[in-house]
């Protein structure tokens, strides 16, 4: 089944492409992994301007939303230019205090993630929370409910050094006690599995422009059978994983949704493979823009979800919950 975007849809996207690439997302990148978040901060203000974060989020509470195809077509570009910051966290807690019983807090908090001016982050079961240092609004998941923590940790190191991990402070003010999760989670998976499509997308355009330029033999090493092979798997990984976004982004069914996000990172992981070993040494190198997707590409893989949990949601046919 082919799924294409429409006119609209394209035309959002091709305005976050040059949005991004115009915002040298790569130097901000760095500074967020340093603890500067100033140039973050103001990126994702004009992201949030274009309408990203109100996608997920009702009319009611003064959002655009819920629009998860289109939310997916952004998050694809947020992935394909590596922007640091807890985006898919944002989208969770939004879908998290949309669906509380309570309006009351909804009321208060969304409005804020709609228009950018706050971003959230979520911890469950007392797992670090992405980003605790950053974001305005910290919402800490347990067997007794969802709170709003009243602060955060130290910084612990992580795979991906824009990926900053805390704890969240115990305690704080009690939202709700039976908080919609699978909710929630369903939308984490489905932001996270974009995201890493765009992620392996930039991966695969950074490594042909590589193997186009580097030579060996007086020819460049792209026009050998077997790096030609690597890529071609690359990209067959990377266009197989895009309908099943797309289409789980219509149905928002957990186990579609599921199998979205499981072959979205598998194939972003596999194209983070080809890219390093055809990069050769240079792309183990911190200083090299590669490594940011890199560690991203490794990072998504088990975040909201490993791959041995999702192909459970799917064989299941979604009747997991927490």
């Amino acid at each position: 089944m082919r799924f294409l975007l429409d006119p609209q849809q394209r035309a959002f996207a091709d305005s976050l492409d040059a949005m991004l690439t115009a915002a040298d997302t790569p130097s901000v990148v760095r500074d967020w992994s340093r603890g500067d978040h100033g140039g973050g901060r103001a990126l994702w203000s004009r992201i949030a301007k274009v309408g990203v974060f109100a996608l997920a989020v009702p009319e009611a509470y003064e959002g655009m939303g819920p629009h998860p195809v289109e939310l997916a077509v952004g998050f694809v570009e947020l992935g394909r230019h590596a922007v640091p910051g807890p985006l898919v966290e944002t989208v969770a807690a939004a879908a998290l205090l949309a669906g509380l019983a309570d309006p009351l807090p909804a009321g208060r908090l969304l409005p804020s993630l709609a228009s950018g001016e706050a971003s959230a982050t979520l911890a469950l079961d007392g797992a670090y929370a992405l980003d605790g240092d950053a974001a305005t609004t910290r919402l800490a998941l347990a067997a007794g409910g969802l709170r709003l923590a009243p602060g955060h940790g130290p910084v612990r190191a992580s795979l991906d050094p824009a990926r900053r991990l805390t704890p969240l402070a115990p305690g704080g003010e009690l939202l709700s006690t039976a908080p919609p999760v699978a909710h929630a989670l369903v939308w984490a998976r489905l932001a996270t599995a974009a995201q890493a499509l765009g992620v392996g997308l930039a991966l695969l355009d950074r490594t042909v422009a590589y193997v186009r330029q580097r030579t060996q033999f007086g020819v460049p090493v792209g026009s050998f059978q077997a790096v030609k092979h690597r890529l071609a798997d690359a990209k067959i990984a990377l266009e197989f994983a895009r309908p099943l976004l797309f289409g789980a982004a219509l149905t928002m069914a957990p186990a579609d949704v599921a199998a979205a996000k499981v072959t979205a990172c598998e194939a972003a992981y596999a194209t983070a493979r080809t890219a390093l070993q055809l990069h050769g040494a240079i792309g183990y190198t911190a200083e090299y823009d590669l490594s940011l997707w890199l560690a991203k590409a490794r990072a998504l893989r088990t975040a909201w979800g490993t791959p041995a949990e999702c192909r459970a949601e799917v064989l299941s046919g979604g009747a997991r919950r927490r």
